[in-house]
């Protein structure tokens, strides 16, 4: 795979998933940013409402904390962030058109159920493109996180910056799955991209979408067999309870993006606003690190809890990528071979050095 991703990255025939970062890019809006000096004093007292998906516990969590703290501080307590875990306010979809109507004001999505509205985030559901967290920095914390952050606005939302969900891993209750064949015939519960459906059905398995809060009833009654996502979600939510293995398949890295209502937000002065993009910036730090300690403990975590772990071979995984390589070549061509090739060629400087 490496070496046909190479091929499209001189060549410009493949798309790229272009990974906006997790967390602390700089990510500009179109909104004015504050003066150096308003801060608290030039706060109105507001309540802002924002949730997510996952549950307090989990790094996401942490980081919604730490910048509902944050804000806090820089707003002398003017700026109240409420904060709504586990899916209260519904899922990322639901609450991300809360956002677009003005009846919540922040949420932190992953970036694939949001392919509706800005297709070129299908990109970041490329299978097999970074093979580190350096390589997917240096792509999210450059220039194409904010080419995708500026499409937002049109939309009815303001992005703050990438966050970080990270790379994304199978579980099954059937049997381990450390080759293209082992894929063959289950059904796994995938993100709702267009992307990963086809993805999934090239290594052979039976892709079926639905919205994270139902997963581990799915899982639990035997609708699906497996799902994929970073270590710290499969132990926060408990998934080890109703899945026995565990396949360390690295196949995705995903960002979350800090979206922002762009009703509040137009409704907010300068100072208010530099008070939560600095926020979202600075907890998204925070978060970034929170996730990737994490990672390494929950791997630690779910075995010491009796999961079945296996890894999987470069020639194995080499053999995955080949299966996929149709599907990333198809949406390419749909979300924008120009923006492939940049991607493609950054990735391509960190692994030179």
């Amino acid at each position: 795979m490496k070496k046909w991703i190479k091929t499209l990255a001189i060549g410009l025939t493949l798309p790229s998933l272009l990974l906006v970062s997790a967390c602390g890019g700089a990510a500009k809006t179109d909104a004015p940013q504050g003066s150096a000096g308003g801060g608290a004093a030039a706060a109105k007292a507001r309540t802002i409402k924002a949730g997510i998906g996952l549950n307090e516990d989990h790094p996401q969590g942490q980081g919604l904390k730490k910048f509902a703290e944050i804000v806090g501080e820089k707003s002398g307590g003017k700026l109240k962030v409420q904060t709504f875990f586990a899916a209260q306010l519904g899922d990322d979809l639901k609450m991300t058109d809360a956002l677009k109507a003005g009846t919540q004001e922040i949420t932190i999505p992953s970036t694939s159920p949001l392919t509706g509205m800005v297709k070129e985030f299908g990109m970041f559901d490329f299978p097999f493109v970074f093979d580190n967290e350096q390589e997917a920095d240096a792509v999210l914390d450059g220039p194409l996180g904010q080419k995708l952050i500026d499409k937002l606005p049109a939309q009815g939302l303001i992005g703050l910056g990438y966050w970080e969900n990270g790379f994304r891993n199978l579980t099954n209750s059937k049997r381990p799955v450390a080759t293209v064949d082992d894929f063959k015939g289950l059904k796994i519960r995938t993100l709702q991209s267009k992307v990963q459906l086809d993805a999934f059905s090239a290594l052979g398995a039976n892709p079926s979408p639905m919205p994270f809060s139902e997963i581990f009833t799915a899982l639990e009654s035997k609708t699906v067999d497996g799902q994929e996502n970073p270590l710290a979600t499969i132990e926060s939510n408990k998934f080890n309870e109703v899945q026995q293995y565990l396949s360390m398949t690295n196949h995705v890295y995903t960002p979350f993006v800090f979206l922002v209502s762009k009703k509040f937000w137009d409704q907010l002065t300068p100072d208010e606003q530099k008070i939560l993009k600095e926020a979202a910036v600075e907890a998204g730090k925070f978060q970034r690190e929170k996730n990737r300690e994490q990672n390494k403990k929950s791997l630690e975590n779910l075995k010491s809890k009796g999961m079945e772990v296996n890894e999987v071979t470069p020639e194995d995984r080499a053999k995955m990528e080949a299966a996929v390589k149709p599907v990333v070549d198809k949406f390419s061509k749909e979300l924008g071979e120009d923006l492939v090739k940049e991607m493609f060629a950054e990735v391509d400087k960190v692994r030179a050095k």
